[in-house]
């Protein structure tokens, strides 16, 4: 029985972590807090992580029958979260996401808009993090199961939240330059996971539309 936990809570954080790979985030955050105070900057990572757990939680517990409700489906998920990849991906290739300068008064409602979407979601809890959490949550086998897996969410968060904050020092290092290098990269990786998305949610729509088995 404990192999079963641990082999449970293994799965969970190795699907969690690749699905939502916070270094792939962090180009996208550096840029959009570069006009941003530190302090503020720290703000959006939390409320971003904060947004990220609450919306994971939210639809493991009560997804499927959300879904089920407004009549969404996973497959439909997947090729919208597929489209907005694409279009970030794209912009991240060509290093092209603006650095955004905010007004002091403006600053509150900047990092709360910002942190909310589209660092929370659909970055961090995206189409692949939601669908995972209601899959996980349908697996799983009790409340210890249960257990397992708000805690492997909780863990993937606050690592994502390290990762964020700890981006400004790992942007000194690696200069202005890494930092474009490292977002054309990331871009490429992005516009990949969006295409395997999208066609991951179209196949199952289009088998359905055209009767195919």
């Amino acid at each position: 029985m404990p192999d079963d936990y641990l082999k449970f809570a293994i799965y969970c954080f190795t699907t969690f972590i690749t699905i939502i790979n916070p270094l792939s985030i962090m180009p996208v955050y550096l840029t959009m807090t570069s006009g941003l105070t530190p302090q503020a900057a720290r703000s959006t990572a939390i409320r971003a992580v904060i947004t990220a757990f609450i919306t994971m939680i939210t639809f493991a517990f009560i997804g499927e029958a959300l879904f089920s409700f407004f009549q969404i489906t996973t497959n439909g998920l997947k090729v919208a979260g597929g489209i907005i990849f694409l279009l970030m991906g794209m912009d991240m290739l060509q290093a092209r996401l603006p650095k955004i300068r905010v007004k002091k008064k403006e600053v509150k409602a900047y990092v709360t808009d910002i942190s909310i979407t589209p660092l929370g979601i659909p970055m961090i809890c995206g189409p692949g993090a939601i669908t995972n959490s209601i899959i996980l949550m349908d697996n799983a086998e009790g409340w210890t199961q249960i257990s397992i897996l708000l805690a492997t969410m909780l863990v993937i968060c606050l690592i994502t939240l390290i990762v964020l904050i700890s981006s400004r020092r790992i942007l000194r290092v690696i200069g202005e330059t890494g930092n474009t290098v490292m977002m054309r990269i990331m871009g490429l990786i992005v516009m990949v996971v969006a295409v395997e998305l999208f066609f991951a949610g179209l196949k199952p729509i289009l088998r359905d539309i055209w009767n195919i088995q």
